[in-house]
């Protein structure tokens, strides 16, 4: 006979676990909102260095690393647990960041002091091998496919800069719309998105040859800023800061294939493992908010801290 010992042990170890939270950065209060997707609510708050602004999954998903522009920091943190697992510190004005996919290179924005900075990754430690001089208040960055060029637009000189990641030397620039913020690439790497934040469109770069053109501008709405792919790789959202819109844009089309409803300024996004429910950070009222894309509107809002910013989350659709 078996027993109740096995009985119990069957029974906890087929229980379902819990999922994980949903993390959402706070940039002017130097912490993070953790949410509990189970019931919608703000669980505890971690606390970063100042000005946190963007966060990026290590390669093996292991820790959420956040970005600290004003303290010269990366907090790296555990995505199931939301426990911090170390700071690293003497990373200079990290703004925003991105893992090359082969998993070598940190690249980091300096958004302040106008560089991009190359660290070498051996999956634990970080080393500074290049700083990059671009032009003014470099903002977010993209690496493509193969590991071989980081894309970076120029915020306040409207131009957008690609560096070879071999030579960590700049390839070449070309002049944006205004205000240029986030970046998404192709899935075959031959287009880029970008928002162009100081206008009410995504502007579309062919960078397949050696002379990369401005081929076409989505209108999506007023301060286009921020993506997140849908997971299927054909569709990418966009966040619409002033026009209070999140927009699904057709790649392969390129043209506006929905809209959702999105208030208080949305920002960075996440997207749900199976695709349905966009997290995204409402910049000026302090929330978080659950969109429902079969529905088109807003079914949770999640009371956060001040100028939330990203937002992720290890249970996510592909990227």
């Amino acid at each position: 006979m078996l027993g109740w010992a096995f009985f119990a042990a069957t029974v906890i170890s087929a229980a379902p676990s819990s999922p994980p939270p949903v993390f959402v950065l706070n940039s002017l209060e130097a912490d993070i909102s953790v949410i509990d997707p189970a019931t919608w609510t703000e669980t505890s708050r971690i606390p970063t260095g100042k000005e946190p602004h963007h966060m990026y999954l290590t390669p093996d998903e292991k820790s959420l690393v956040v970005a600290n522009a004003l303290a010269d920091t990366l907090t790296f943190i555990d995505p199931k647990t939301a426990q911090v697992q170390r700071t690293v510190r003497g990373i200079v004005d990290p703004y925003h960041l991105r893992f090359t996919p082969d998993m070598k290179w940190l690249i980091t924005a300096a958004n302040r002091l106008n560089h991009v900075d190359f660290y070498r990754w051996d999956g634990k430690d970080l080393t500074l091998v290049q700083r990059v001089a671009t032009a003014k208040t470099p903002s977010h960055l993209w690496v493509d496919s193969q590991s071989r060029t980081v894309y970076s637009t120029m915020q306040d000189s409207d131009e957008l800069v690609a560096i070879d990641i071999a030579t960590q030397k700049i390839k070449w620039r070309i002049k944006t719309g205004a205000m240029p913020a986030d970046i998404y690439g192709s899935p075959d790497d031959k287009f880029l998105f970008i928002g162009l934040t100081g206008s009410d469109s995504v502007e579309v770069f062919d960078v397949s040859e050696n002379t990369p053109r401005s081929v076409q501008r989505i209108k999506t709405g007023s301060g286009a800023h921020a993506f997140r792919g849908a997971g299927d790789k054909r569709h990418v959202y966009v966040s619409n800061r002033v026009a209070n819109t999140i927009s699904k844009i057709d790649m392969v089309k390129r043209q506006v294939v929905d809209t959702y409803p999105a208030p208080g300024g949305p920002d960075c996004m996440d997207v749900s493992a199976d695709g349905r429910w966009i997290y995204v950070s409402a910049r000026w009222a302090r929330k978080m908010l659950v969109i429902d894309t079969v529905e088109r509107k807003v079914v949770q809002k999640i009371n956060v801290g001040k100028s939330p910013h990203g937002v992720w989350t290890l249970q996510h659709a592909p990227r």
